[in-house]
């Protein structure tokens, strides 16, 4: 069995290879873009559901905002 070295394999051609590197460059692309518009999204709704927590918490007066504890008698 001979060893073949990798400087004796035959190289793929650029102008074959050009479409697919171009092709797995453009859809790793697209799952990040995909990715951060999704994580946007959810930023967006986890501000705008604090941002309604924090108006109602505004809006109650000190007694209400005391958690009530309950008494065993």
């Amino acid at each position: 069995m001979s060893l073949i070295t990798l400087a004796e394999l035959p190289a793929l051609p650029l102008h074959e290879a050009g479409k697919y590197v171009a092709g797995a460059y453009i859809v790793a692309f697209a799952l990040v873009l995909v990715y951060v518009v999704i994580m946007a999204f959810r930023l967006s709704r986890i501000e705008r559901e604090l941002s309604e927590l924090l108006a109602d918490g505004r809006s109650q007066t000190p007694e209400e905002q005391l958690p009530r504890r309950e008494t065993s008698t």
